[in-house]
């Protein structure tokens, strides 16, 4: 007589996919909403009669919040169940949409978006947690593709979406739009999710809270903060990232000592998470942030309206979705150190012809490199989330899903930074035109300051007595786009580096005691 387990399904089943399709509603609309209201803000500027540097702040105060609530998410889904505070998140999350469309003036508009934040920083680590418990260790692969497809295509869709209800009716409706989409996963998630089992032993860690999320919050403050000063000596940067570095020190020292910190870095102490962890830090930095940069070379160099600019953006998205699928497949079957290197091969290929940019860039050759690099987002970013947590327990999985979330959100809001001050510099070495001021402002201009006027703008410079200096702005901020790229596609190169000590063997999934006698046996 001998017993073995019994293979957990090679398939997701139909009640699994029902629990990935609550959570995917919500990741869309998280994800989305970043993505919409970025090509907003000229409306908003209008609309309120605001500053970009005011304006802006719709955009960080939401990140702000995301920063601040994703180190409870964890503890929060221990102690009140991943369920409860799944749907508390969706509300939040809804009912700060509909009372960011009610705003009649930018400083409403930034504390509705706070609230905004607040539930969609909840919604992607706790729907990890709740799509990581369902599949198993064994489907989290294929579970993780199914929830990567928004995370890949909320960046491409969403300046399509938010150029089109912009033009076709009114901004409200960019978060107007979310209002049936959060009634609906509320519904949705009450019927399909299951019970909680919340575990109210643990202990809240204030201390750690009391570190962790202004430190966070105040750190990404100052980050965010440097595109608009152009230099990391200026106060309003340097000041509040350096508390916020502190501060997060003093928590990473702080953390050993609790039973149950805020956020457990003894997850470190698993090979598996950490490289996951570093690669995709740098993955996130490289390709989040130039990324960033791809609709505003289309709208800044080649004229586009912000419709055709996220047009022009989606064969990124058709890459990923050929990918993903297979990649989820692979990733339960074949050990992601083996794939994973591949992957970010296609994209640093992808990224190379936008090193080479210049203002008549044939559109087939971008939108097919957009396409490659799709390829290769397809079988990155899941592949290596789904290493990092195949080897936790159950109880360590809405933990480590936590960790992952605040890690990708750091790094995708300092690559953003970066490289908008990188861009920024080349910019600014543009020579200036002598004797010729912005028609609205009257501020002087430099070449590449009348290049972007007049695509943006053809009415206003059309008396400037020299045709040709928007000719020379253009190859100008051209070429500052390029060299932008440029450390993009090195950073993007660089990965492979913690790419290569991924597990190139097959993993095999922890159970904790609990799950181990769970799991049924078959008698022979």
């Amino acid at each position: 007589m001998s017993s073995q387990p019994v293979a957990a399904p090679a398939k997701l089943d139909g009640a699994v996919l029902k629990i990935a399709g609550v959570v995917v509603l919500g990741a869309i609309m998280s994800i989305l909403d970043v993505t919409v209201v970025s090509v907003a803000i000229p409306t908003f500027m209008e609309e309120f009669g605001a500053t970009y540097a005011e304006v802006a702040w719709t955009m960080t105060a939401y990140t702000l919040a995301l920063a601040t609530v994703i180190p409870l998410s964890g503890w929060a889904a221990d102690r009140f169940g991943t369920k409860r505070l799944y749907m508390t998140a969706l509300l939040l999350f809804t009912l700060g949409s509909g009372l960011c469309a009610t705003a009649d003036g930018i400083d409403q508009l930034v504390a509705y978006r706070v609230l905004q934040g607040l539930g969609g920083g909840m919604l992607m680590p706790v729907g990890m947690t709740i799509m990581t418990r369902a599949a198993g260790p064994e489907r989290i692969g294929r579970l993780m593709a199914v929830l990567g497809i928004p995370m890949l295509l909320g960046p491409i869709s969403g300046p399509i979406l938010g150029g089109w209800l912009i033009d076709s009716y009114s901004w409200p409706w960019i978060f107007l739009i979310n209002l049936p989409i959060g009634a609906a996963a509320l519904i949705y998630a009450q019927v399909v999710l299951p019970k909680d089992r919340p575990e109210p032993s643990e202990s809240f860690d204030f201390i750690g809270m009391l570190m962790l999320s202004p430190g966070l919050a105040l750190f990404l403050f100052g980050v965010s903060s440097l595109p608009e000063e152009e230099t990391v000596t200026a106060d309003r940067v340097w000041i509040p990232m350096l508390i916020g570095a502190l501060l997060v020190i003093g928590f990473v020292f702080y953390s050993f000592k609790p039973r149950h910190p805020l956020l457990d870095l003894r997850l470190l102490r698993n090979r598996n998470l950490t490289v996951a962890s570093i690669t995709l830090a740098v993955f996130t930095v490289a390709f989040m942030g130039a990324g960033l940069l791809f609709p505003s070379y289309f709208l800044q160099i080649h004229g586009e309206t912000t419709l055709n600019a996220g047009l022009l953006m989606a064969p990124q998205g058709i890459g990923a979705m050929v990918t993903m699928p297979i990649a989820g497949m692979l990733a339960d079957k074949v050990p992601v150190g083996r794939t994973v290197p591949f992957a970010l091969i296609l994209i640093a290929a992808g990224f190379f012809t936008f090193t080479q940019v210049g203002t008549d860039t044939s559109y087939v050759l971008l939108c097919g490199s957009l396409f490659v690099m799709g390829l290769g987002m397809g079988g990155t970013m899941m592949p290596i989330m789904t290493s990092a947590l195949r080897t936790l327990t159950n109880h360590e999985v809405a933990r480590g899903s936590t960790l992952l979330n605040i890690l990708q959100q750091i790094a995708g809001s300092i690559g953003g930074a970066i490289f908008s001050v990188i861009l920024t510099a080349q910019l600014n070495k543009s020579p200036m035109v002598p004797g010729v001021t912005n028609p609205e402002t009257k501020e002087p201009l430099t070449e590449a300051d009348l290049a972007t006027l007049g695509q943006m703008k053809p009415e206003a410079v059309a008396n400037f007595p020299d045709p040709g200096l928007l000719e020379r702005g253009l190859d100008f901020a051209a070429d500052a786009f390029a060299t932008t790229f440029m450390v993009g596609f090195v950073l993007t190169a660089l990965t492979l580096i913690p790419a290569l000590f991924l597990p190139r063997k097959r993993e095999v999934a922890h159970l904790n005691d609990e799950e181990k006698a769970a799991t049924p046996v078959i008698m022979h």
